[in-house]
């Protein structure tokens, strides 16, 4: 009996040092990641300040809310550097906008992320393929030089 308790306790203890095991790896790579964005952001913030600007008709960066101006600077790095799909970047930028700045702000986020994802997407679609017509054309000048 007593050889049964000590193995169920052994066991018991096993389970919990997994458990504290898996929680530290996973908050070590939540802090990975918070790491990434955060510095990524503050190292490219020039670059991220200017694509916001450009959506942002009739808002300068410094007139908007502390916190509406950084959930977008971490939202815009994370479209540009990492492999978070767009959308859910936008979902969580949102829930941040709204939980800490309001419904209003959640909005405003939500339409200037919606118009970088838009532009992004835009210049990274592949070129247009040319026409017949171009194709011979280019083919006859080429033809026409050599």
């Amino acid at each position: 009996e007593v050889e049964e308790q000590t193995e169920h306790v052994l066991n018991k203890l096993d389970e919990i040092l997994n458990n504290v095991c898996e929680t530290i790896d996973e908050v070590i790579k939540v802090r990975e990641f918070a790491d990434r964005l955060v510095f990524g952001t503050v190292r490219m913030k020039e670059r991220i300040d200017e694509m916001i600007s450009l959506k942002a008709e009739h808002w300068r960066l410094p007139r908007m809310a502390m916190v509406d101006r950084n959930v977008l600077r971490l939202a815009v790095y994370e479209f540009l550097e990492e492999e978070t799909p767009k959308t859910v970047v936008i979902s969580e930028a949102l829930e941040t906008a709204r939980r800490f700045s309001g419904y209003e702000a959640a909005q405003f986020v939500n339409g200037l992320l919606d118009a970088i994802k838009n532009e992004l997407e835009r210049q990274s679609s592949p070129a247009e393929i040319p026409s017949e017509n171009e194709d011979e054309e280019t083919s006859q000048k080429i033809h026409q030089n050599s």
